[in-house]
């Protein structure tokens, strides 16, 4: 049995770049697989391995400039869900593109598991869901509203013409590990949104702790791994992932007509170019040759980046 985590922390380093390699020696040492993604306000990602493996991760990341506060979430797995370590440079950790947005200075308020259900549930409380549509439709929480956004950077713009809506309500705003909150919650803050909330330690968090027949979830989360989506008790989800798209997609999806393994699927069918689409069946190509000499394809089971 493996672990798989997943963390993030906002602080500044000053040179995230001088941080990558000892990440990669480290985890590549450990034999620990996964993304991770650093900027200049902090550190994202997730990565799976042994249990002494994440815990070297864990002690050398919280050892990072600011990160002794590290936050994570941890579930099980059969098998690593990842098929190699990557650990990449990026402008923000989570892509909002408001170079205003710090949630260092203030976010919302934070509601446990046990405690969003009655949040959720009062009358002058709005839930938004901030995760992007594709895995919006495969879970969220009943009565949550859907931005309908293909991008997190999209969102502050569906905030622009909708905040009407949301006149002298609470917002309750939830995401998949409650970094995507972190920057919503002082976006709003920012906009003169008095009365901000949000799920603390996000999806993950409350399926973990929520039992079933007690919960307000409606189907199974998206994650950014091989498992491609979880359900209560973070067992895995029943979804297979489109690997043109990255998008979830149902197991009997694959039955459908638009389908080609690793070229389309129903969601994607009108997505890429003819050209797109023949480089994803040279691909696809590849990944057969290599199962049929009982290796793996790297290019044909990276996860998307979390």
């Amino acid at each position: 049995m493996f672990t798989v985590c997943a963390l993030y922390h906002f602080t500044r380093f000053d040179d995230p770049a001088a941080l990558r390699a000892p990440l990669l020696a480290l985890a590549q040492a450990q034999g620990v697989r996964g993304s991770l993604l650093l900027a200049r306000e902090g550190i994202n990602g997730t990565i799976a391995g042994t249990r002494s493996g994440i815990d070297a991760m864990l002690d050398h990341i919280r050892a990072l400039p600011g990160c002794a506060g590290l936050d994570w979430k941890e579930s099980p797995a059969r098998e690593i869900p990842f098929a190699r370590m990557k650990v990449r440079l990026k402008r923000e950790i989570v892509t909002m593109g408001q170079p205003d947005v710090d949630p260092r200075a203030r976010v919302g308020h934070y509601v446990t598991p046990q405690d969003w259900n009655a949040l959720i549930s009062a009358p002058d409380v709005a839930v938004i869901d901030t995760r992007n549509d594709y895995e919006v439709v495969i879970g969220t929480f009943e009565g949550a509203i859907d931005p309908g956004t293909q991008s997190f950077g999209a969102f502050p713009q569906w905030w622009e013409e909708n905040r009407h809506r949301f006149h002298n309500k609470r917002i309750a705003m939830f995401c998949t590990g409650g970094i995507r909150c972190e920057k919503s919650t002082n976006y709003l803050l920012s906009q003169g949104v008095e009365d901000v909330y949000h799920l603390k330690g996000g999806i993950l968090k409350y399926l973990e702790e929520v039992p079933p027949e007690e919960s307000l979830w409606q189907g199974a989360c998206f994650v950014f791994d091989q498992r491609v989506s979880v359900v209560h008790g973070l067992a895995p989800g029943p979804h297979v992932m489109c690997h043109a798209c990255r998008r979830p997609i149902w197991p009997e999806d694959r039955n459908r007509p638009e389908y080609e393994e690793g070229v389309q699927c129903h969601r994607c069918v009108d997505d890429y170019t003819p050209e797109r689409r023949d480089a994803f069946r040279e691909r696809q190509r590849q990944i057969w040759l290599a199962r049929a000499r009982g290796e793996r394809h790297l290019g044909g089971s990276d996860s998307p980046d979390p």
